[in-house]
Order: structure tokens, then C-alpha cells, then sequence
């Protein structure tokens, strides 16, 4: 048992909290398992409407059920009229992480099962989630532009529809693939923060929707999911830098961060990143624009030369290192890559709140409560002496 003395500080990094049956990491040998399956086989063979089934249900669907969960996403993707209405009274330069935030506990009001709390009822809220929190973001980003929302495509994977939404143009379909793996590249990631702010919502008997904007509200930080987003103004910075190795040199002798290197678990290279790198060549031949992957190949070559001369050899290219260039080249708008990444892990959060509702060890507190270190003013068991105003003088003042 781990003392306060023990745990001071440290971010709750290795202490468990809770058991879990959704994903697990192992950072020191760069795994990375949904249920069982690794990332590396569901990127390759699966979809992630497969993936969202999986991580909600624990096991693959078969044929009948997974065109029956494709069907019942496609039908919940519509939002209600006053989203849009709500949406065309914003400041157009409301930032689209916010505007999500806010949405959620809108679309909350309109949900005829909110206080449904069986199981199958939050199986059909998460449903209904994972369908619009796309068509919540691809809406903002067309009306702040002066453009109209796009309506849903039942033709189209989910993906596709998204791309479809955002643009008004039907999407290449092997871009579309590209951006589907991406979204289970994303799809969970254990006690993350924003995963562990959804639990930690949801262990008060909060519902669902309140979980999830607090989850938003967790990713939207630069140290979490906002971290794609300055990878990609770092590159953009770098762009006509003749000297990378000495930049980076630089970064590091004053303090400095190189964007996308490091993460709080993996110790080695992430596994999704080696996915999306190569993800990252690929686009950029196809699309000619290789100096993308180029320029972030050349930042990874330094920086992990740097670091190990530093000592630092468990500094490693995270996933956002790789996915920053490969959104760009998809076409996604920088202020909307942390968004993309809610999109894909509304399919984890829905399946962890789901976990932590029905958690099945019995020794688990209804709700979580952390202890703290006072380390305030303490005048004895009574407390401080009151004074009134008046009587008041601060200690630069006496």
C-alpha cells in the first residue's frame, strides 16, 4: 500500500485506480490492445465501426450485427434544428474544441433516454454520440465559414461522411480509408486524462453526456489532445528551415519542447506512430506533398540523436508526432485536429463510462476521491484569528 509520502506529486502515474477490460498499454515494450486485439492487426484488417462495436460490446461483430450497428449510427447522425440555430448565434472565432464542449450537454436535452440507465439504454446513447459528434464538428466548421451544413450520406462509411460534411465534396476513398484508421488508431487509450476525467464524472451517477463534456473539455488541453495541433504549427515554422538539427539543438538548450516527442506511458517508439508514419509517406507521394513527411522525418532524426546524446533515450515520437502532417494532408484545418481526435475516442469514452457504471469489483468506491497534502496557512487546530476588513493590514504593509 503506497503512502501520501509516496504518491506526492505525481500525476497519479502508476497507481491504479481501477480495473479495466477495455485497453491496455505496456510503454515499455510499445503495445498497445483493444480488448485483446492489437492496434497494428485492427489497422490493417478492421474499421473503425468495428472498433467502436468492439470497445462498447467486448467482442467483433459478426455480419448481421455490425450492418445492423453501421444502420443505427447512420439514423442517429441527424442533430437537432436548435444545434444549428445555437450554432449560428456563436462568435465565428469560437474555438471548435469549445463549441464541441458546448454541444454535448445540448444534445443531452434532446435525448429521450438521458436517465435510462440500464446498460442497452447507454449502448444507445453511445450511439448516438459516436454519430454526431462528427456531424457536430464538420457543422460548426461550415457555418463559422459563412457555408451551410452539409446532410449525412448513407452512402458513405463513417469516415467518408465526415469528410463529406465538412467539405461538400465526396471524398477520394483511399484518403477516407486513411482517415478510418486513424480514428481507430485513436479509438481508446486506457486511464488517459480525458478518459479518467469521463470515469471520474460518471462515478458520481452523473450521466453519460456529463462525463463526456468533461472528457472534452480534458482533451481540449495542449498537453493532451491539443499537442497535434502544435506539432503541426511547429512544422509549419520549420517549413524554410535550412539548419533542423541545430533548431532542435536550440529548442533543447533553452528549455524548450520539441512538440510530439515523449508521452506519459510509452518509454519506446508508440505503436500507432509507426502506423502513421508510414501513413504520412504514403499521403505525401500520393498527394505530392512529401516534404511534409520529409521535414517531420528530418525532426525525429534530430531530435532522437539529441536526446540520446542528452541521455534521454526514452524520449520517443508520440502519436501525435506523425498524425499532425498526415490531418493536414487529409485536409483537415488545424483547430479541428483535436476535434478529429474526439470523434475517435467518443467510441473509448462511451465504453470506459459504460465500464465505470457498471463496474463489476465490489471493492470499488461508488466514486472516486483522492486525498491531498495540505500545504496551506495552518494556525492550529483552531484556525487563523479573524479580523474584519478594517483591522486587516498585509505583511508588506506593517
Amino acid at each position: 500500500m503506497s503512502s501520501s509520502a509516496d504518491i506526492k506529486n505525481t500525476g497519479l502515474r502508476g497507481i491504479r485506480v481501477a480495473d479495466t477490460k477495455i485497453s491496455y498499454v505496456d510503454g515499455t515494450q510499445g503495445v498497445l490492445i483493444y480488448r485483446g486485439y492489437t492496434v497494428e492487426d485492427l489497422a490493417a484488417q478492421s474499421t473503425f465501426m468495428e472498433v467502436a462495436f468492439l470497445l462498447l460490446n467486448g467482442e467483433l461483430p459478426e455480419a448481421d450485427e455490425l450492418r445492423q450497428f453501421e444502420e443505427r449510427i447512420g439514423e442517429e447522425r441527424a442533430l437537432p434544428a436548435f444545434i444549428y440555430e445555437c450554432f449560428g448565434r456563436l462568435p465565428k472565432e469560437a474555438l471548435p474544441m469549445d463549441v464541441l464542449q458546448l454541444a454535448i450537454p445540448l444534445l443531452a436535452t434532446a435525448d429521450p433516454e438521458l436517465h435510462d440507465g440500464t446498460r442497452e439504454g447507454n449502448l444507445r446513447k453511445a450511439m448516438r454520440l459516436i454519430a454526431r459528434v462528427p456531424v457536430v464538428t464538420a457543422a460548426w466548421h461550415r457555418i463559422r465559414n459563412g457555408l451551410e451544413p452539409v446532410a449525412a450520406d448513407a452512402s458513405l462509411g463513417h469516415a467518408a461522411n465526415f469528410l463529406w460534411q465538412l467539405t461538400g465534396q465526396k471524398p477520394d476513398p483511399e484518403i477516407s480509408r486513411d482517415l478510418d484508421v486513424c480514428l481507430i488508431l485513436h479509438a481508446d487509450h486506457t486511464f488517459n486524462a480525458s478518459t479518467f476525467a469521463c470515469r471520474e464524472v460518471v462515478s458520481t451517477r452523473a450521466h453519460m453526456y456529463a462525463g463526456v463534456a468533461a472528457g472534452v473539455g480534458a482533451l481540449s488541453g495542449s498537453l493532451h489532445g491539443g499537442a497535434n495541433e502544435r506539432v503541426m504549427e511547429m512544422l509549419i515554422r520549420l517549413k524554410d528551415e535550412i539548419d533542423i538539427a541545430g533548431w532542435v539543438r536550440g529548442q533543447l538548450d533553452t528549455g524548450q519542447k520539441i512538440m510530439g516527442m515523449g508521452h506519459a506511458v510509452y518509454k519506446t517508439t508508440d505503436p500507432r506512430g509507426r502506423i502513421l508514419k508510414e501513413m504520412s509517406r504514403r499521403l505525401g507521394e500520393k498527394l505530392g506533398q512529401s516534404w511534409w513527411y520529409e521535414l517531420t522525418a528530418q525532426v525525429e532524426e534530430a531530435a532522437l540523436s539529441e536526446f540520446a546524446r542528452r541521455g534521454k533515450t526514452m524520449l520517443k515520437p508520440n502519436v501525435d508526432f506523425f498524425s499532425a502532417a498526415v490531418y493536414h494532408m487529409i485536409g483537415i484545418p488545424r483547430d479541428l485536429m483535436t476535434p478529429v481526435f474526439a470523434i475517435s475516442r467518443i467510441a473509448g469514452w462511451c465504453s470506459h463510462i459504460i465500464e465505470e457504471i457498471f463496474a463489476e469489483a465490489q471493492d470499488k468506491p461508488v466514486l472516486y476521491r483522492p486525498d491531498s497534502d495540505y500545504i496551506g496557512h495552518y494556525c492550529g487546530r483552531t484556525g487563523c484569528r479573524y479580523l474584519p476588513p478594517e483591522a486587516r493590514k498585509k505583511e508588506s504593509q506593517v
